[in-house]
């Protein structure tokens, strides 16, 4: 408990008349007397007043939470004492959360309940503890303020965004795709297997005709096949240092791995073989080829628990431990941030030496700090060498990036945030182009 306001205030105010005691002996016993009814209706008022231990808590939240977005939870408030409290609350969630929509004020009548909803913000993945609930209020004349923090121990498991995949699936249900960034695409395909005829439409190939059809019936026909399917895709994330930069409070590698699951979860709905390679200077995490919609909870449960490296990423090393476990025709995304063109031309050399099946795709997320440093408007000389550095930086990239475009490796720059979108829409293209 602490003195409110109010009992400070009182305090201050009937010490003045000590102040007049020189002029007026009798003010001196007048300022005692006072004081010692104040002492007097302070101790009545926190003997009157409930205690924490008559509010019962309870803190209701899921067991697995997702990394980096609003996690709902709720805290539920009994008041068993007879008299009306007004509540502040607050809720400790340690070092691997925080919290929004909290401290809440609530009222409290006698023997009542009170739901408090607020939101959980996981930052880092793996295992984690909600620490404790923080309550106040005051007593019933207002001159305390009685707190506690009652430790309230929830052991949670933070996972990557597993509540994106079913949004994903809720939109898809709704056909509202668009919403989220996912272009709707005619998905017919161009492989082998023979799935209709049907009306010739501007921008079919002249090869896709059917001229004994044609000629049967005097207008173009054309032959639609059906999509692939049980093709394989590996994703390639690195975990190196650099992964380590934030965006919006969360590490780039969480965004990689949030967007390789959701990747993985629509491959797996295409009929795909979807598997998963983390790397720094080491191979962290295999996880071998899975298959159908339920496969996406085996890569949930095993990259649980992964951290972003302080070493380097070796992409060499990563390429040549992926040539023995991944020896068929895959398409591999390497989700991965550079820091100059020196990297780049690394990650070019590795791509372009194999002599492997595999159609390559690099993914590589975008600094917006650099980028904003690059296009402000430079005010000292400070700002000048700054915005012209960044500039240069951005500049070696940008020709690497063009010179790894024409040795035909598939490049796609883009924010950790729009990281997902643009993966799922490049790989529903490859599909429909048929190029894995």
């Amino acid at each position: 408990m602490i003195p409110s306001r109010r009992l400070v205030a009182l305090a201050a105010v009937l010490v003045l008349p000590l102040m007049t005691s020189g002029i007026f002996p009798w003010a001196a016993d007048v300022a005692l007397l006072l004081n010692l009814l104040l002492l007097l209706t302070a101790v009545i008022d926190l003997c009157v007043s409930p205690s924490p231990g008559e509010i019962s808590i309870e803190r209701e939240v899921s067991e697995i939470l997702s990394v980096g977005v609003a996690n709902p939870a709720m805290i539920v408030l009994r008041n068993r004492s007879h008299f009306p409290l007004l509540v502040t609350l607050h809720d400790d969630p340690g070092e691997d959360c925080v919290v929004e929509r909290l401290p809440q004020t609530v009222s409290l009548a006698p023997s009542a309940t009170v739901s408090v909803k607020y939101v959980l913000r996981p930052l880092n993945r793996g295992e984690s503890s909600l620490v404790a609930v923080h309550l106040r209020f005051a007593t019933r004349l207002g001159l305390w303020v009685r707190q506690e923090i009652r430790p309230m121990p929830t052991a949670i498991r933070i996972y990557p965004d597993i509540r994106a995949v079913h949004r994903f699936e809720l939109m898809a249900r709704k056909n509202r795709l668009s919403e989220i960034g996912v272009r709707v695409v005619r998905m017919p395909g161009q492989g082998r297997e023979f799935e209709r005829l049907r009306e010739f439409r501007s921008g079919d190939e002249l090869r896709q005709i059917d001229w004994k059809a044609t000629s049967r019936l005097q207008s173009l026909v054309s032959r639609e096949f059906s999509l692939e399917r049980n093709q394989n895709l590996v994703v390639m994330v690195d975990s190196g240092r650099f992964m380590r930069n934030e965006c919006n409070g969360v590490s780039f590698f969480d965004h990689a791995l949030n967007a390789a699951i959701m990747l993985s979860y629509i491959a797996l709905g295409q009929g795909d073989n979807v598997s998963l390679l983390v790397f720094s200077n080491r191979i962290e995490r295999y996880i071998r080829p899975v298959r159908g919609r339920a496969g996406i909870q085996q890569i949930l449960r095993s990259t649980c628990d992964l951290k972003s490296s302080s070493h380097a990423a070796d992409y060499t090393h990563a390429l040549e431990y992926l040539t023995t476990v991944q020896r068929k025709r895959a398409l591999v995304v390497l989700i991965t941030f550079v820091a100059d063109e020196l990297q780049l031309r690394t990650i070019g050399a590795t791509l372009r030496l194999r002599s492997v099946p595999y159609l390559s795709m690099c993914v590589l997320l975008q600094d917006a700090g650099l980028r904003k440093m690059a296009d402000q408007i430079p005010e000292t000389d400070l700002d000048a060498f700054h915005t012209a550095s960044a500039a240069q930086i951005l500049t070696g990239q940008s020709h690497e990036i063009a010179s790894l475009r024409e040795a035909g490796i598939l490049i796609t720059d883009t924010t950790p945030v729009l990281l997902a979108e643009r993966l799922i829409n490049d790989y529903l293209n490859i599909k429909m182009k048929n190029l894995m």
